[in-house]
């Protein structure tokens, strides 16, 4: 991986150098990052009249600025792994919220249409480049998402989707990612909106 200047890996957010150093020592263990899944996110949802900026904040900290912070990490192997003719794969896993809203879930699905942006507005960068950038985009998935939730009754609403829809398990959207990274190097995926067969 390149290295970076003091400014780069301080800049605007404070987390940049421990970014670094972890995708450092994946590099040091593993060789360059051929394939990248932008997986990390909170979701805190509320009535935006409660006015909770702290959770706010957090979903726009882990949702949006964490993606950005792994994608500046690991870009400049991503690219290094393309031009020298192999796969590089940048996965980022956004949400269905990105693109229906559901009360309460705003700001999360604000920050997960940011993500589903970026991955549509970085296929033009990196495209060119010969590194694909694939957006997922799940409905009803059971992660430990649902455990951040401190709302009762919204944390009750979730777990009744869940019984009425049989929502998946994340080795289905592993799976997903595993099938669309082994497609041939000159074929991208570019979005991928997976639901339980009975999520309209």
């Amino acid at each position: 991986m390149a290295s970076s200047t003091a400014s780069e890996t301080e800049g605007p957010w404070p987390c940049s150098r421990r970014m670094y150093a972890a995708a450092e020592r994946v590099h040091s263990a593993y060789g360059q990052v051929d394939l990248v899944v932008n997986a990390a996110g909170v979701m805190l949802p509320n009535p935006v009249t409660d006015g909770r900026a702290d959770e706010w904040q957090r979903m726009l900290d882990t949702n949006v600025a964490g993606a950005l912070r792994v994608i500046r990490a690991v870009t400049p192997d991503l690219i290094a792994v393309a031009e020298a003719g192999r796969t590089a794969d940048l996965v980022n896993i956004s949400s269905i919220g990105a693109h229906i809203a559901f009360p309460h879930y705003a700001v999360y699905g604000a920050t997960k249409a940011a993500l589903t942006y970026l991955s549509q507005s970085l296929r033009t960068e990196l495209g060119p480049r010969d590194v694909r950038v694939t957006n997922i985009e799940p409905g009803l998935t059971d992660t430990e998402l649902a455990d951040h939730i401190d709302n009762a009754e919204l944390a009750g609403q979730l777990g009744g989707m869940f019984d009425a829809l049989t929502g998946r398990a994340a080795d289905d959207i592993a799976d997903l990612i595993a099938y669309t990274t082994s497609r041939a190097r000159h074929v991208n995926l570019r979005r991928a909106i997976v639901l339980p067969t009975r999520q309209a």
